[in-house]
């Protein structure tokens, strides 16, 4: 794609630039075809700085601030282990790490109730105008601590974190609704997605793929 395109050109062209990152997800080996949908459906060149929207559909992750914004394959990774095995019920979940809102507009595509934390402000506004833009998406988003998750509207039937937490935080296990599943990245210098179901009798633990993000940290900014 020409890196002179301008965002309104890029609008234009990014229904089709869309359905190329679906097929390569594809090939990566997403098969869940909500997940598919989803990624097909949302703009994700909205939620790029202005100057990286022609790099919006590429297999990268993209700077935003002290942040990042995952690289397609990882998001739809990540969603996909989210909706495997769902027993029916509730789909209120918590998403530790709103950002940019990409991940949350996708989630509320999928018809989760999405209950999302930023601990920086000014991405949280962000956020909150980028959802703006997307049409039918409800979502809850708060600034606050996100190891602490939402007290006051749990349990989650899902738990999605978009940072890396050196040891599973124990607040967010206590949110975890009975067969709810938190997915989250554990590590330091290694980091691996961590899936754990609360059952009956207890937290089951499933260790997935290597991968790479932020730490999880702790206060507001």
């Amino acid at each position: 794609m020409n890196a002179s395109l301008t965002l309104t050109g890029i609008g234009m062209t990014s229904q089709r630039t869309r359905a190329r990152m679906v097929e390569r997800l594809r090939a990566q080996g997403i098969q869940n075809e909500s997940v598919l949908a989803a990624m097909a459906a949302i703009p994700r060149h909205i939620f790029v700085e202005e100057a990286l929207a022609p790099r919006a559909y590429e297999d990268t992750a993209l700077p935003m601030g002290s942040q990042t914004i995952s690289q397609p394959y990882i998001v739809a990774r990540m969603l996909e282990i989210l909706c495997e095995n769902h027993k029916g019920g509730g789909k209120k979940t918590l998403e530790i790490g709103a950002g940019c809102g990409y991940q949350t507009a996708l989630l509320g595509y999928l018809g989760y109730d999405v209950y999302a934390v930023e601990r920086i402000r000014p991405l949280l506004l962000r956020a909150r105008g980028n959802l703006a833009q997307i049409p039918k998406i409800k979502t809850h988003l708060k600034h606050a601590d996100g190891n602490l998750g939402w007290p006051d509207a749990a349990p989650f039937d899902r738990i999605i974190v978009a940072a890396a937490a050196l040891a599973v935080p124990q607040e967010l296990l206590r949110q975890l609704a009975m067969n709810g599943i938190l997915l989250l990245p554990v590590g330091g210098d290694e980091q691996y997605l961590c899936r754990i179901q609360r059952t009956p009798q207890g937290f089951s633990e499933t260790r997935l793929e290597s991968v790479r993000f932020v730490p999880l940290l702790t206060g507001v900014e």
